[in-house]
Order: C-alpha cells, then structure tokens, then sequence
C-alpha cells in the first residue's frame, strides 16, 4: 500500500493494532504528530496528523528515495554496509522502513510513532530507516519493534540512519516486543550537529532470543550532547548484548549513558558501553546498575573510556548485585508477600525516570514496565 496515501489507522487490521498497542502505539491518531506502520515486508500505513501538515514529512523510505534525488547522500553514510553479514543482507535487499523529516524550526508537540511488526512464521524482516531532524526543529519519536503473539520465530535486521542538525532536539525511544525464538540485529548511528542533542531511550521487557545492538552516536558539532538510557529485563533463556558508544570531536560536546538491567530465568546479559573523548573539551558518564536474579543466569558490564586528547573528562561506575533482603524483609512487614516485596522492588529499579520522556508519554512507557514484570 502506497505510503502517501492517506488511511484511517481504523483500516490496520484489528489483532495487528491491539498486538502494537501492547508496546506502545497509540490507536488515536489525534494524539500523535504521525504514525506509521510496516507489517512484515509492506508498508500499511503512513499519515501525519493535520495538525503538523507543513511541519513534518513521513513515508516510506522507498517512496522517499523517488521523491528527493538528494536523500541517496544520506543512504549509508553512517552505518557502514560492509559492517556485517546482517548490514550486507540488509544493502542487497530490503522492504523498506520509515522515512521521518522534521522541517527546519518545527516543534512537534505530540509524539511521532512508528511500528514495525511481523505477523509471518520465520520471516526474516529487512528494513533501513531514515531520520533527519533539521536545524531548530524539536520531535519525540517512539518505535515499536514486535511480532505478533501467534508468531513463534522470526528475524528482524534494521539499520537506522540519524541526522539531528543544528540546535534540533530529537527524543528517540524504542520498545522491542519479540517472542522466545527471535533473532533481532539493529544497527544505528547518529550525527549531532552544532548545540542539537539526541536522547536515545531503549526498552526491552519480553523474552527474546538473542538481541544484539551497539548504536554509535557522532558529537561533531560544537556544544554537541547525546544521552542513551536502556532499561533491559532478561528472562527465560534470553541472550541479550547491548550497548552504546558515543565519539566526542566536537568542541564542548558531552555524552551520557545510564543502563538498568535485570536478569533471570537463565538469561545472559552482556552491557556495553563506550566513550572516546576526542576533544580537549568533551565530557561523559557511563553508568550501569545490575540486578541478577538467580544462578542460571549471567551479567557482564564493560564499559570503556577512551581519552585521545589533553583536557577530556569522562568517568564510569558499574555494579552488579542482588536484592536487598532488608528492603524484602521491610516491605514484607508493609503486609505484602515475598513475591509482591520482590515484584514492587523490581519496578522501583527499572525507573522510567532515567528516560527524561514528557509527562504523558513517562506514564505510557511505565505501564509497559509495569505490565512486563507484573506478567511474572
């Protein structure tokens, strides 16, 4: 279906719209700057609200390609199509993915959506997407990433190209909702120009097989700033390798990464992070806080920090624990059971807080933990 036709959401298939509900999607439309969906290999729908016609262009990457000559320069400038065997798979043949623009000094007050969802037994869902926020332009974009729940076993490579240009704000959240049998391999980059900042918000709740995902973000710009915040929940036999770097060139620019992480039910989780500090006049933290639930599973947190010139200032903490059994034993004097103690600790940890999203979209992103551990 073509992306620049414009469809009611109402038109999405019903078990599809109430499978992407359950990580995140808005089904009122009014609410949203925008919303798009490709389900498997297709793009089903692409509107923008009538609110924000002249402020922002949403569509299939595809279709955007024919529309503008010049968008080829930004194809595969940040993320390196030899990178890999899923990036080569991925430049050899792909359905298409989200095309969102920001037009310049345009402040969307309401969230961007996007959904990426496979519906389709063993598919192998190959998508590159595209987001340029230009100069001034304020957005907060939230993605879903999910197969439907009658869905036992797929694959999903993605690559994501991001522009956020001078003094441009762009929010950037993600929620992955896979299944047990999933293989998943994003692979973003993002260039942040001069005083623009990207905030990168990741949030995995629900079993998956294996997730392996190191995003890098490019501080070329003077006062530049990026923040990645992961709230990250291992269970049943989940293998999860995440991470993030950041490279600080530009003058006064800074970098923060903040991750929270669960594990148990014999999951593996490795927690990566990086800095290189390549100004004389950059700054970054690393943080990583770690709770492991039993003996099945596995927690490693590396972080690195690289310093290539006089006068950087970057730090790191880590750590790796358990459940304070004096914080059970206190909430269980509160009248509540083991389990319940257990339960209300783990959602105090996995505080959506850390994830700066506005007020309204704070209390969407924590039902969704809530709902995940609650699930439990």
């Amino acid at each position: 279906m073509s992306s620049n036709k414009k469809n009611d959401l109402v038109n999405v298939p019903h078990q599809i719209l109430e499978e992407a509900q359950k990580a995140g999607i808005e089904a009122q439309e009014e609410k949203r700057a925008g919303t798009f969906f490709h389900v498997d290999q297709t793009t089903v729908h692409s509107k923008v609200n009538e609110l924000f016609e002249g402020k922002l262009e949403l569509m299939d990457v595809k279709d955007a390609l024919q529309k503008y000559s010049w968008l080829k320069d930004y194809m595969w400038k940040l993320v390196d199509k030899n990178k890999d065997e899923f990036t080569k798979k991925v430049a050899e043949d792909y359905s298409g993915g989200y095309f969102m623009r920001i037009l310049p000094g345009a402040e969307l007050t309401f969230p961007l959506q996007s959904c990426l969802m496979i519906t389709q037994k063993n598919l192998e869902q190959r998508v590159h997407n595209i987001i340029i926020a230009e100069e001034g332009s304020k957005a907060h974009i939230i993605t879903s990433c999910l197969q439907h729940s009658n869905v036992p076993s797929a694959a999903h490579l993605g690559i994501s190209e991001i522009y956020v240009k001078k003094g441009a704000v762009l929010n950037f959240t993600m929620i992955h909702q896979w299944s047990e049998n999933t293989l998943v391999r994003p692979r973003s980059a993002v260039e942040i120009g001069d005083g623009a900042t990207f905030v990168s918000n990741y949030v995995c709740m629900r079993p998956v097989r294996d997730v392996q995902m190191y995003p890098a973000a490019y501080c070329r710009g003077v006062n530049s700033r990026v923040s990645f915040n992961s709230i990250l929940y291992g269970h049943k036999d989940s293998q999860l390798d995440i991470g993030s770097k950041a490279v600080l060139s530009g003058k006064g620019s800074k970098a923060e990464m903040v991750s929270r992480a669960i594990a148990r039910e014999g999951s593996k989780m490795i927690i990566r992070g990086m800095i290189e500090g390549d100004s004389s006049d950059c700054k970054g933290h690393l943080e990583c806080r770690g709770l492991l639930m039993d003996d099945k599973s596995f927690m490693q947190s590396i972080p690195e920090l690289i310093a290539k010139k006089k006068g950087v200032e970057i730090t790191h903490e880590a750590a790796v624990g358990k459940i304070s059994e004096k914080e059970i034993t206190y909430l269980m004097t509160r009248k509540l059971s083991r389990d319940q103690a257990v339960s209300l600790i783990i959602r105090g940890f996995m505080d959506v807080g850390i994830l700066g999203l506005p007020d309204a979209l704070n209390v969407e992103i924590k039902s969704i933990v809530d709902a995940s551990t609650q699930a439990d």
